[in-house]
Parts: structure tokens; C-alpha cells; sequence
């Protein structure tokens, strides 16, 4: 049998695929202050850990901190700033582009920074970074290569006690 119609299906509509979504950017977060930049370095690269520390308290002097006068601690300092004046402690640390000005004191001391005086400690670390203009009374001295020294090296901490000592016993 044969029709008379035939079926034309209707024409279809040109359908475009949908045009992707823009890409949103999403906006960065704002720097941050150089205070806080400093404070994260300053974490990433810490001197002794305070594990190693004579395990008692430690007092920072910060980096922003500027301080005329003697310090003295019967527990550890940390100076990260400037200090022009004597410093005494269990352990005294000179961070990384700290300033002293004066004697520096202890029984331990770690200098990756500047000294312009003394050091009297029985061990005394110097780090790459330190500047040392001035003598230098220990007992144990360790001196990595970098460090720049001006002054001497005198292996006679405690000696003056030890002296004492022997005069009070006789």
C-alpha cells in the first residue's frame, strides 16, 4: 500500500551548547605587615631550640626593640633587636642582625649577630653571621666559617674563680 503522506519530521532548532561559566578569579589575600614577615623568618630559623636552652624561662627582645642600659637575667635572653649596655643570663642568644654594644655574659652564648665589647661565657657558639669585634674569655669556643672576629680569643673563663678558690682554701 502506498500513501499519500509521508511523514516529515519537523526542522530542528540549531541548539548551541551552552557557553562556559567566566572564571571568577578570587581575590588574593592582602600581604602581610613586614612585623609579621620578620616574626615568620625569624621562626623558620631559630638559633639553639629552647630544648637546648638551660631549660628556665627566655625573655626576647624584639627586632623593633631598642634598649640603652644593663640587662640581667638569673634565666635566658634573646636579642633580636639592639642593646647597648651590658647583658648577663644563663644563656644569652644574639639573633641575626641584633645589636650589642657591651659585655655579653653567661654560661652559654651564641652570637649569630654583632657584638662590639666582651664576651665572658663558658661556651660561646659563633655562628656564619657573626660579627665579634672585641675579645673573647671562654672555656669551649666553637666558630663556624663566616664568622668575623676582631679581637681575641682567651681560654681563661673561671680561672679567676678557680684562683679564689684556692686562696680561700689555704
Amino acid at each position: 500500500m502506498s500513501s499519500m503522506f509521508t511523514r516529515n519530521d519537523p526542522p530542528k532548532p540549531d541548539v548551541k551548547p551552552p557557553a562556559p561559566a567566566p572564571e571568577i578569579k578570587q581575590p588574593e589575600p592582602p600581604p602581610a605587615p613586614d612585623s609579621v614577615r620578620r616574626a615568620q623568618v625569624a621562626a623558620a630559623q631559630p638559633l639553639t631550640p629552647p630544648s637546648q636552652m638551660s631549660g628556665k624561662g627566655v625573655s626576647v627582645i624584639s627586632r623593633a626593640l631598642r634598649i640603652t642600659g644593663q640587662l640581667e637575667s638569673s634565666e635566658d635572653i634573646e636579642i633580636l633587636g639592639e642593646v647597648e649596655g651590658d647583658v648577663r643570663a644563663a644563656t644569652v642568644r644574639v639573633g641575626t642582625g641584633a645589636k650589642v654594644r657591651g659585655t655579653v655574659s653567661g654560661e652559654e652564648v651564641e652570637l649569630a649577630g654583632s657584638v662590639e665589647g666582651k664576651i665572658e661565657a663558658r661556651k660561646v657558639v659563633l655562628t656564619n653571621t657573626a660579627h665579634m669585634a672585641g675579645d673573647i674569655i671562654h672555656q669551649d669556643v666553637a666558630i663556624q666559617s663566616g664568622a668575623y672576629i676582631n679581637g681575641h680569643l682567651k681560654p681563661e673563663y673561671g680561672k679567676g674563680n678557680v684562683q679564689q678558690l684556692k686562696a680561700k682554701a689555704e
